[in-house]
């Protein structure tokens, strides 16, 4: 009798998880190890519902300047819960060997302190889920620190090249698009 009553928990823990994974937005499906740390971000439990910006990242790109720039975004704009998530590559061979040298340009050099992944794959076949969902949506990253905003359903609803900066009137256009789009 008491493993009965035991399995109807756990039949509800279940139903609701399956639950949650169709709510979750194709784009947010699957997780990603965090930078320098033993802990995963899941996509859709960290971003679900919110407005995000993706941006693949490198440690030695000309462009690794914007990092400031994003923090300043971000900070300007996570009380109506915008979210930053920053994703290393080293697919333009600019991208330090290994995450701890990553962490500190990140966080030390720059003052990151938006969501970071460990460096992963972010262009071809070969492309982490997130970064394939982004292309089918947009375009793949041409370069280093090219820029998706993600509405708040998990659709790309702009995409900027490495030449947009964060502060640049047409991603903050996009941002506050993202920011006012409904769950």
């Amino acid at each position: 009798m008491l493993m009965r009553w035991l399995a109807v928990p756990a039949l509800f823990v279940a139903l609701g998880s399956s639950a949650w994974a169709a709510d979750c937005p194709t784009l947010l499906q699957g997780s990603l190890p965090k930078l320098h740390a033993k802990e995963s971000i899941d996509l859709c439990q960290r971003f679900a519902g919110k407005p995000l910006i993706v941006v693949n990242t490198a440690s030695f790109c000309g462009f690794a300047p914007q990092f400031k720039g994003l923090e300043a975004l971000y900070q300007r704009y996570k009380e109506q819960g915008l979210e930053v998530l920053g994703v290393p590559s080293n697919d333009f061979k600019q991208e330090a060997k290994d995450g701890a040298e990553t962490a500190k340009v990140c966080y030390v050099n720059y003052g990151v302190t938006f969501t970071m992944s460990e460096p992963q794959k972010v262009r071809g076949p070969d492309a982490v889920h997130l970064f394939k969902v982004l292309a089918e949506q947009s375009s793949a990253p041409k370069w280093n620190f090219y820029k998706y905003v993600v509405d708040r359903q998990g659709r790309v609803i702009a995409n900027f090249s490495s030449l947009t900066k964060p502060d640049s009137p047409e991603l903050i256009e996009a941002v506050e698009k993202a920011l006012a789009s409904q769950p």
